[in-house]
């Protein structure tokens, strides 16, 4: 592969450059290069063909990496599983993949072989990843019997991740893969090298969340198409991370907000102290981040962070920088990639300012796999597609989001956003996390009831706390959107990227 933007380039031009660093561990270009191809091997003489499908369950190591450039190179679909899944949602993402091969960590040993047993009867292969789990083949070792180099005919292949399932079952995110003998840069890599600046060899990434999650995985990966050097956390750490980026002195990083607020927490002698000069771009995302959030972040890093504002569908993408945070507090940016569409109850095209479901045209459409009626249900009559997420753009064009479509809130026939609540209420002292979720009412169909955490130390009575909080909501809100119920938990419950789990909120009422 001759591509300008690809590991093999990269391999050949710079083998003994660090590709990825793992604690004390460092994958030279030419190492990671073998590796990929091996895998590649494997996968082949297991039976796989081009367009089949490979789960791997698998922490955040370097061979999550490999794994990923040797499905490519094989021209298959690679869905990363989350290692956080109970057993039944495991199966169902096998089985819902039709996975011929699934590659599981040694250090999740249980719940694989859990999975196997479950899938007993079903034609899967199973192969091991850094240790021993009985009744699998050890990817290592039949990786060690084939050579390092490139197998003849590599038609490319593709991601197929799920998305979070914040709301429901999860869904694969399927396209065509690319035309057999198609050279170019991979398509999980090409649009992040332009738009982050993720490419050249003096770039040095901070990985800080799970590789098994879309962008974390994405990200990596272009990084070492790009030539750059992908610092890999085992797991979140702020104290270690602050570390990372002054002693690897990272060029580049990605977070959620719930990072920034654990940053936050850490002691104001430590962020003091903390000073990284060569750490020019924090890439954050996933999670909505509050203005006030931003702004405390930008007044201890300067004026570095990059929002994104995306999905695993991929169909569009915008970007807003700190300066334009500042200035259109609460924006996710405009468009970067396709163009934006707000369109009403009626499928019709709003003006800017009106508030409806958020579109984007020009991008290659995407396909649930195997759910063409929940495809359907993302596509407009124009054939737009959207993540669901409602919302509208200003006359400038920035985009600024209400609420999820599945989380929006009807009261009395008013919709009612959860997300304007959840700022409201977080703007009260003494409050640190908050989600709101709808609950039946007789009366109005539905009406909101607020999930507060207080801050870490708050001394005040709950019943202090509340009553400030609906002191403050009769003020800022008007009165559809008081929550009926306010109740305090300790903590808020949370995907691994960082996106809170209302349905888990939901189940906590027993509703």
């Amino acid at each position: 592969m001759t591509a300008a933007a690809d590991l093999r380039r990269w391999a050949l031009d710079t083998p003994h450059r660090s590709a990825v660093v793992f604690g004390n561990m460092h994958l030279s270009y030419a190492e990671l290069e073998a590796l990929a191809n091996r895998y590649a091997r494997v996968f082949q003489s297991r039976g796989l063909a081009r367009g089949d499908h490979l789960v791997s369950l698998c922490g955040n190591r370097p061979e999550a990496l490999a794994i990923a450039w040797g499905a490519y190179r094989c021209g298959l679909y690679l869905t990363p599983m989350p290692t956080t899944l109970a057993l039944p949602e495991a199966v169902y993402m096998v089985g819902n993949a039709e996975a011929k091969l699934v590659a599981v960590d040694a250090a999740l040993a249980e719940l694989g072989a859990d999975l196997r047993a479950a899938l007993q009867h079903e034609p899967v292969s199973w192969l091991s990843i850094g240790g021993s789990i009985e009744h699998f083949d050890s990817l290592e070792t039949l990786a060690a019997g084939e050579p390092p180099t490139a197998r003849a005919h590599e038609p490319p292949g593709a991601l197929m991740v799920y998305t979070s399932g914040t709301t429901g079952a999860s869904k694969g995110v399927w396209r065509p893969l690319p035309a057999a003998d198609y050279r170019g840069p991979p398509a999980f890599a090409a649009d992040l090298l332009q738009l982050f600046g993720l490419g050249g060899k003096g770039v040095r990434y901070l990985s800080t969340a799970p590789l098994y999650h879309a962008a974390p995985l994405r990200f990596a990966l272009a990084v070492t198409a790009g030539g750059g050097t992908v610092h890999i956390m085992e797991r979140f750490d702020a104290e270690l991370a602050l570390d990372l980026l002054v002693r690897e002195a990272i060029t580049h990083s990605q977070w959620v907000p719930t990072m920034f607020q654990r940053l936050l927490a850490l002691p104001e002698s430590r962020r003091r102290a903390f000073a990284a000069p060569s750490h020019r771009v924090a890439v954050h995302g996933a999670a909505p981040c509050t203005a006030t959030l931003k702004q405390r972040m930008v007044d201890w890093w300067g004026p570095i962070l990059l929002e994104y504002y995306s999905g695993s569908e991929g169909i569009g993408l915008t970007l807003i920088d700190s300066v334009e945070a500042l200035r259109k507090p609460g924006s996710v940016g405009r468009a970067r990639k396709g163009e934006i569409h707000v369109l009403g109850a009626d499928g019709q095209e709003l003006a800017a300012g009106e508030i409806g479901v958020v579109h984007f045209s020009g991008i290659a459409p995407f396909t649930y796999f195997k759910e063409p009626q929940k495809t359907a249900a993302r596509t407009s009559e124009q054939g737009w597609q959207t993540f669901g997420d409602v919302g509208h753009v200003d006359a400038d064009g920035y985009l600024y989001l209400s609420d999820r479509k599945d989380d929006m809130i009807i009261s009395g026939g008013v919709n009612i956003y959860p997300q304007e609540i959840e700022q409201a209420i977080l703007e009260v002292p003494g409050v640190s996390e908050c989600a709101v979720v709808g609950v039946a009412d007789e009366r109005f169909g539905e009406r909101p009831l607020a999930f507060v955490v207080p801050e870490h130390g708050e001394v005040r009575a709950q019943q202090a706390l509340m009553a400030a909080i609906e002191a403050h909501n009769r003020q800022r809100l008007g009165r559809l959107k008081w929550p009926s119920e306010i109740r305090i938990i300790e903590a808020l419950p949370r995907s691994a990227s960082g996106k809170v789990l209302r349905r888990v909120l939901r189940d906590l009422l027993g509703r």
